[in-house]
């Protein structure tokens, strides 16, 4: 004990404001990580590699194994050149958010009138073919993209470029018709692409339902979620209800006016962010998943 506090004395003896400036730092890097890995898949990895290099470390620290040891000390800077691998997409998301912020670019609260404008039609013409659409049990998936690019998926599908209109929207999921099958996805007003191929989702919420008979509809809004902070709006062909995805987290069995209210929420916050690491933050509003799903 006395030596503990000796060691604790000389520490503070030598600690000055440039100390604390560089622990001031280190501990900005690391919550800046944490808050741009939050609620996405990376933190339950980053989880799992933050325990296995603590278990080791004590294994090797309290048991004397030294061809063990040796090993353990070899492989862990491998993953200093692991990390940007594995965190690849959580990385990219966060220096193309940062590069919106640095360009003007993005931010909701700086949108012109002409940009809210088409935002509340594009709502608009959302939510009435969602409705007409549940009531026929015409199944759907709407991609609406808000910060992040979805040029990548919007490859994969048929292009439209056509302005937002219920008529369009309900046209393309008309069963049997060649574009029914996949997502629309819809930027700044205009149905971009439609039959786009979307990442399932890898989480295994949808596992851990009463109902685990879920569509790959469903499956779809959820990974895109996941993978992007886009909003993904379902309608089941089954059962005609209506569903909404964000950040891996889903919304079930919305009416009209609910659906409307959550889609406005995410894209007109009434809020600007209050300092620079609100930047970092995602831009959402808090989730409920609901238990029961079907498709």
């Amino acid at each position: 004990m006395p030596n503990l506090l000796n060691e604790l004395l000389f520490i503070l003896q030598r600690f000055n404001w440039l100390s604390a400036l560089d622990l001031f730092l280190v501990t900005l890097v690391f919550f800046a990580v944490l808050i741009l890995l939050r609620d996405t898949q990376a933190m339950v990895l980053l989880r799992g590699v933050i325990l296995v290099v603590v278990a080791l470390s004590l294994l090797t620290s309290l048991v004397n194994l030294p061809a063990f040891s040796w090993l353990i000390q070899t492989m862990l800077p491998t993953l200093v050149l692991a990390i940007p691998v594995i965190f690849a997409p959580e990385i990219r998301r966060g220096l193309e958010r940062l590069g919106r912020a640095s360009a003007g670019q993005g931010p909701f609260w700086k949108r012109s009138d002409r940009a809210r404008q088409t935002i509340n039609e594009t709502i608009q013409s959302v939510v009435s073919a969602c409705a007409r659409l549940s009531a026929r049990q015409h199944g759907a998936l709407i991609i609406l993209q808000r910060g992040d690019s979805l040029r990548e998926y919007i490859r994969t599908g048929v292009r439209l470029e056509a302005q937002v209109t219920p008529e369009l929207i309900l046209q393309i999921f008309y069963p049997n018709t060649p574009l029914h099958d996949g997502a629309a996805i819809i930027v700044e007003g205009e149905v971009m692409a439609a039959a786009c191929v979307m990442p399932l989702s890898a989480s295994g919420i949808l596992n851990r339902s009463p109902d685990r008979q879920m569509g790959l509809r469903h499956r779809a809004a959820l990974g895109s979620s996941e993978a992007t902070d886009a909003v993904a709006v379902v309608v089941s062909e089954e059962t005609g209800s209506i569903s909404i995805a964000h950040s891996g987290r889903m919304i079930r069995r919305l009416d009209s006016e609910r659906l409307e209210n959550v889609l406005m929420a995410f894209y007109q916050p009434t809020h600007p962010p209050r300092n620079f690491l609100d930047l970092f933050r995602k831009d959402k509003k808090p989730m409920v998943f609901k238990e029961g799903l079907e498709d």
